[in-house]
């Protein structure tokens, strides 16, 4: 039997990283970026950034951006993770992420085991890649801190469930708060606590 392999891309060939942050939450956007970084402008410390503090994070955040290539940051709404479930949110998210990048990705690594079909590029998933290869995480930089930027200014404009301090994960401060105040338009109603609240509310 023949064995095909995929050839290995060329030296010069311009890498994508690619990963998301806020899969896990009951409310906001999840947040996915896509990084090429420059080899020339190396960036020490780049790591999974959930290995890293918030300081730590902010800090790498606008060195990423001034010295990448590349890269590009994709917002997917509640409504549209509700609409496709999160899976399939985090495949396009990814998608549209390599997608905006200028210039273009030859190759993209992605956070994971899956690949998203309809990539721009050639891809390849490497599980814990956010702690293995220095694109990936800085792209789970990017992502996280847009995301936690993005839900502290929700929070003022949706007050009383402490998005600034749990941003959206089901805290038992959020559950809490959730079950008081019910569902703003940030939360996503496919989600089971916010389904469950829901479901009941339409018994009475």
């Amino acid at each position: 039997m023949a064995i095909r392999s995929i050839p290995a891309p060329a030296t010069n060939a311009l890498v994508a990283g690619v990963d998301e942050a806020g899969r896990g939450p009951l409310a906001g956007p999840l947040a996915v970026a896509a990084v090429i970084l420059d080899p020339q402008r190396p960036i020490a410390g780049l790591n999974d950034s959930k290995k890293l503090s918030e300081a730590k994070r902010e800090a790498l955040y606008p060195q990423i951006i001034e010295r990448a290539l590349a890269y590009c940051v994709v917002l997917i709404e509640p409504d549209e993770i509700d609409r496709l479930n999160i899976f399939q949110a985090t495949m396009a998210g990814m998608s549209r992420a390599v997608a905006g990048l200028a210039p273009a990705a030859d190759e993209a690594l992605v956070d994971g085991n899956k690949l998203p079909k309809d990539l721009p590029c050639r891809g390849r998933a490497i599980v814990g890649g956010d702690a293995l290869e220095p694109a990936i995480s800085a792209a789970s930089i990017l992502a996280k801190v847009s995301r936690d930027r993005l839900m502290v200014a929700l929070d003022t404009i949706h007050p009383g469930y402490g998005f600034a301090v749990h941003k959206g994960y089901p805290t038992p401060a959020h559950l809490a708060s959730l079950q008081q105040l019910g569902p703003c338009v940030q939360h996503r109603r496919s989600f089971a606590p916010v389904r469950l609240l829901l479901d009941q509310a339409r018994l009475f």
